[in-house]
């Protein structure tokens, strides 16, 4: 048997610090609840501000024009590719200014 006795063990303190510490990982931890799980429906999903979009991402060899006669095919293919430059910032394109797996947002 052993010989050693049990001693009553002392509850156990926290420093000054340590106080602090648990208090503002606390404090972390309830702001990062609030954050992820108290988001009101409205915040949770953006508000719609136009008209509805999608994203394609570009084939080799494919060109805006394509892209426009694709996405709407009712429409005037060059409204559509003008608005396909206005969604996704390309300016005044140039021949190959498309890459293959390029992500493009055009009009649902």
């Amino acid at each position: 048997m052993s010989s050693v006795a049990a001693r009553p063990t002392a509850p156990v303190r926290l420093t000054r610090r340590g106080r602090v510490v648990v208090v503002l990982a606390l404090v972390a931890f309830v702001l990062l609840a609030v954050a992820l799980l108290g988001r009101a429906p409205s915040e949770a999903a953006p508000a719609s501000r136009g008209p509805a979009t999608r994203a394609v991402v570009v084939q080799p060899g494919q060109t805006l024009w394509q892209i426009a006669r694709e996405v709407a095919p009712t429409r005037d293919p060059r409204e559509t590719v003008e608005r396909l430059r206005e969604l996704n910032d390309l300016g005044d394109l140039g021949a190959g200014a498309l890459r293959a797996g390029q992500r493009l947002v055009v009009p649902a």
